[in-house]
């Protein structure tokens, strides 16, 4: 899978040691990018191109790329808050099943930590704000996976082909 990480790749190289961690060994491809809101488009077209090789349909996509958005969205706003850092996005492509990886050195954070279905009968003025993007993000894939390894976090989406869709 031939995936261009354009005008990041110049700044930022997948060659850095922390991009590299055991867990890829199985990695289709790799993008290293800034942690900043101009690098997002990178993930999507990223995401897009890996759903493209992995012949995901058009729903299965969809959901990857609608998970992918928010996760980098997150560790970016939430995560380095403005602060100067990166994120390594790896990829592959298995028999049944797709799936991306995010690797960051921002503050150690499980997105699944206090995630509760929101109260959509409760008019959007008295909703709490935050914690849809990533309920809606963690449940738009078949498998979502968290770790902190070597104080990184690493957090996995997973569609399995032809689950849900339809």
């Amino acid at each position: 899978m031939a995936i261009d990480s354009g005008a990041a790749s110049a700044k930022h190289t997948a060659e850095q040691e922390w991009c590299d961690m055991p867990l890829a060994a199985r990695t289709a491809a790799r993008l290293r990018i800034p942690a900043d809101l101009e690098s997002l488009d990178l993930v999507a077209g990223f995401v897009l191109e890996l759903g493209r090789s992995g012949r995901l349909s058009d729903s299965e996509t969809y959901r990857l790329r609608l998970a992918a958005d928010e996760l980098a969205t997150n560790i970016v706003m939430h995560g380095y808050r403005g602060a100067s850092g990166d994120i390594c996005v790896e990829a592959g492509i298995a028999p049944d099943r797709v799936w991306v990886r995010f690797v960051d050195d921002a503050p150690a954070f499980d997105p699944r930590g206090g995630m509760k279905s929101p109260d959509l009968e409760m008019p959007l003025a008295r909703r709490a704000v935050g914690g849809l993007g990533v309920f809606l993000a963690l449940t738009a894939v078949d498998r979502f996976d968290y770790e902190l390894v070597a104080g990184r976090n690493v957090s996995t989406l997973t569609i399995r082909r032809g689950h849900h869709d339809g």
